[in-house]
């Protein structure tokens, strides 16, 4: 395998990225390519099996870990090409000024029918807590606290709004920052003594099969219908695709079902692989995923077919 290089910001700033060689499959700007990612395990997933693939496709790659907020800014801003991560409608508000100011183009969808709003133990929602509203009637078994992931994440956003809103009477409710892992963690303490809690849930997600867990109704103004139904898009700098063209064919069909992300997070979460690990078996268990991202990509130079590398590289 490649050795890779992945970082990881704490401001804009050091998302500045410089390389410029010359390519035979367009500009020499197109031989270098910068994706930018967020630390939740579906996308980081995504994230590193496409370095990986542009990688064994010659290109040099830098896989960049952030915020949304500033992965949003770093493809607006031309330091990183393209981002796997943008869900919708939940992100709506945080992607439009990028896309109405022509900074950002919104490619392909590389995942439909994900969900992405509040979620309660099973046995919280046979007690009776089925829908937002139902949630402060039992305030003191919940301490007050919704649990949500990283600081700046939108779905803290949704989350904060609520309590500044004082919708469905959460105004005096206390939202616990914290990350993927850390939510999942008190959630994982909480399950085993039926303790009450409330967090931030989204599917695909092996949470939903390690947690005996329900998505409540009712939070449509905040996370969007449907229990927060969503479809995740790539986006890149304007115009990159067609700049790059090879690179933007393969954003472009790069697209995992739910059932494949989830069996490719089940891999981390449950298998303890790293994410560049569950992709690879993920494709080694479903070869055909290479026909369908790959189909018309050559590799850097322009000539070699790009499934055949990863293939070769592979072992498959």
């Amino acid at each position: 395998m490649k050795t890779r290089t992945i970082a990881t910001l704490t401001g804009a700033a050091l998302l500045s990225l410089s390389a410029t060689t010359v390519s035979a499959n367009g500009p020499e700007s197109c031989q270098s390519v910068g994706l930018a990612n967020v630390n939740w395990t579906g996308v980081t997933i995504k994230s590193e099996v496409m370095d990986y693939l542009l990688e064994t496709l010659g290109y040099e790659t830098e896989l960049t870990t952030a915020s949304v907020p500033i992965a949003f800014q770093s493809v607006a801003d031309g330091q990183r090409d393209a981002f796997l991560g943008l869900w919708l409608p939940t992100q709506e508000s945080m992607i439009r000024p990028y896309l109405d100011d022509g900074e950002i183009e919104q490619l392909s969808a590389n995942l439909e029918g994900a969900k992405y709003t509040l979620a309660v133990p099973d046995y919280v929602w046979e007690a009776g807590v089925r829908d937002f509203a139902d949630l402060d009637d039992h305030r003191e078994r919940f301490e007050g606290r919704i649990y949500g992931i990283e600081a700046g994440n939108d779905g803290n956003a949704a989350i904060q709004a609520m309590i500044d809103d004082d919708a469905f009477g959460l105004g005096d409710w206390e939202l616990m920052e914290s990350s993927e892992a850390g939510m999942l963690t008190q959630v994982q303490r909480s399950v085993p003594r039926d303790e009450w809690v409330a967090f931030l849930g989204w599917a695909p997600h092996p949470m939903n099969i390690n947690i005996d867990m329900r998505y409540l109704t009712g939070g449509a103004e905040y996370f969007g219908p449907n229990q927060g139904g969503a479809t995740v898009y790539t986006i890149a700098t304007d115009g990159y695709s067609e700049r790059c063209s090879n690179v933007g064919r393969l954003l472009e069909q790069y697209a995992y079902s739910v059932e494949e992300q989830s069996q490719a997070g089940g891999y981390v979460i449950n298998d303890e692989m790293s994410p560049i690990e569950a992709g690879q078996t993920l494709i080694e268990a479903n070869p055909a995923l290479l026909d369908r991202w790959l189909d018309g990509v050559t590799g850097v130079d322009g000539n070699a077919d790009a499934a055949a590398l990863v293939r070769d590289d592979l072992g498959l």
